[in-house]
């Protein structure tokens, strides 16, 4: 192991659980290419850390809840030049304390941030001369905002192409960006038996299968969703995962026991690679992780009911590459599932686009370009 690595932090933000999944993911592929290092994950929204962050998350959640459209219009708002970085520097200054707070006690030799709040409040840190960590962002979207891009930010990780071309327009060096996809999972890599999975659900193997998922939160309309699949007049079965949303797990529940389709419904698991090997169709609001990992495994998706913002713009994204749909009713969702359990050349093509975007190897790309760069010198070299 280099003797510059000693500590790597890395923090997310628990608004949601696809900035935490990433950080686990590429937690591991570094402890694999490291194994004497010590890599840490912190939530930085977590009340733990910051009181002042976790209630900044509980505001954003009950905004998502209760009112997207002021979200949407609070996301455009900041995504724009002058707004953005004021924004930026207003809550970096807000959380500046509970950075300075984490860098003090893990004393880290290189910070990745998963989630834009961290990433610009260790920016912050760097600008006024407090810190002067290597820093590194790992955009789980397939989006760039505002929010993200900061000088001080050493390199970047991104998801496509296109994201790399708007980081360029944005002022970033062309040698502090890589496109190497969202880091997931490996297990989503792994062959499973689909069979074992659907016998250990009850389910058959001879009926179309889907999954229905909302995020780590249960959010996208779940409800909605299956009482629509629940009129087709063919025969299918339905998995559904509430998440941590138990209030909502509890509602399916009774909901779904008049179905005439099959349906389980599941509570947060850590099974979701299986659950994925075991579906013909993903039918998901469009979080990063989710979506990342449905294209590492080739399952075609309907993309349906995304948060204002981010969401809007990964399913924009999915859909113009013809690597899912993004539905915009409940008319709409029974008639291209109809259409997609009836006509094979309508999932192909789907498949073979979504194996152009799979990206199932980016934790252990990302680990390797942060290696060369610490393997050559303590600090930041140029290039990848």
């Amino acid at each position: 192991m280099s003797a510059s690595i000693k500590n790597i932090l890395i923090i997310s933000a628990s608004i949601g659980s696809g900035h935490d999944r990433a950080a686990n993911a590429l937690a591991d592929a570094l402890q694999s290419r490291y194994p004497l290092a010590q890599i840490t994950v912190v939530d930085f929204m977590d009340g733990d850390s910051s009181y002042l962050n976790s209630f900044m998350k509980e505001t954003y959640l009950k905004m998502i809840r209760l009112s997207p459209n002021i979200y949407d219009l609070l996301y455009r708002w900041s995504h724009t030049g002058r707004q953005g970085t004021e924004m930026g520097n207003l809550m970096a200054r807000m959380m500046k304390a509970s950075m300075k707070k984490l860098i003090k006690r893990y004393q880290p030799d290189w910070i990745i941030a998963t989630h834009p709040f961290p990433c610009g409040t260790a920016a912050y840190l760097k600008k006024t001369g407090t810190i002067h960590t290597p820093l590194a962002g790992v955009i789980t979207d397939f989006a760039i905002h505002r929010l993200w891009v900061y000088s001080e930010v050493d390199c970047y990780f991104v998801a496509a192409p296109e994201m790399r071309d708007d980081l360029l327009k944005q002022g970033v060096s062309a040698g502090k960006i890589c496109v190497t996809g969202i880091p997931i999972d490996s297990r989503f890599s792994a062959s499973v038996d689909r069979m074992a999975v659907l016998r250990d659900l009850g389910l058959t193997e001879d009926r179309f299968t889907v999954l229905v998922m909302g995020g780590g939160m249960g959010l996208g309309g779940l409800q909605q969703a299956m009482e629509a699949l629940n009129s087709i007049p063919v025969n299918l079965q339905m998995v559904v995962v509430a998440g941590k949303n138990h209030s909502l797990y509890q509602q399916l529940q009774a909901v779904t026991a008049s179905f005439v389709q099959e349906v389980r419904v599941l509570s947060y698991t850590n099974r979701v690679p299986e659950l994925m090997a075991a579906a013909h169709v993903l039918i998901t609001k469009p979080g990063a992780l989710t979506i990342s990992e449905a294209l590492t495994m080739k399952l075609p998706m309907l993309l349906y009911e995304p948060i204002p913002g981010q969401e809007k713009e990964n399913a924009a994204y999915l859909d113009a590459k013809g690597a899912a749909f993004w539905v915009k009713d409940e008319v709409e969702l029974c008639r291209l599932l109809m259409e997609m359990m009836a006509n094979s050349p309508v999932v192909a093509g789907v498949q073979e686009n979504a194996g152009k975007l799979g990206q199932p190897r980016a934790a252990e790309n990302i680990a390797r370009i942060i290696s060369r760069r610490f393997d050559k010198q303590r600090g930041i070299v140029a290039g990848f």
